[in-house]
């Protein structure tokens, strides 16, 4: 019975170990935001906007592959914390623009050691973790 259900063994899917590993090392930075209350998507903005500062609303998403539905309320409370603004565009008022506000670029000096001491606990070697970065993104440009 079981032999014709194979392609619904959960040791048969690629999705499963994909959610599973990202699940774990979600968790491992967890604990390094519970001084400063973040979340992991809430740091994940932020390093976006370390790189380019004034982004929009839908920039953020395609770079993040988050929709707007997830953004919008989280960067409302990064917002209310002090950590950015949110302003209109002047060319098209339909357009969000995000900026980091003093408070948000201070948070990345609280926050730079943290890949570091995450990555410590990632068994992986060098020459793995690029080829695993590699691989990743090569599924997220389906």
């Amino acid at each position: 019975m079981n032999e014709s259900y194979e392609q619904l063994k959960l040791g048969n899917q690629l999705c499963f170990p994909l959610y599973a590993a990202a699940r774990k090392i979600v968790n491992l930075y967890t604990p390094h935001f519970k001084m400063s209350g973040l979340t992991y998507t809430q740091y994940i903005v932020f390093m976006a906007l370390w790189e380019t500062d004034g982004q929009t609303v839908g920039d953020l998403c395609k770079k993040l592959y988050l929709d707007s539905g997830t953004l919008t309320p989280l960067l409302k409370k990064m917002e209310h914390a002090g950590w950015v603004t949110r302003k209109r565009s002047e060319q098209d008022e339909r357009v969000v623009e995000i900026h980091l506000t003093d408070e948000g670029w201070n948070m990345r000096e609280q926050l730079k050691d943290i890949p570091a001491q995450v990555g410590m606990c990632v068994s992986l070697k060098p020459e793995e973790a690029q080829l695993l970065y590699k691989l990743l993104y090569e599924i997220l440009e389906v």
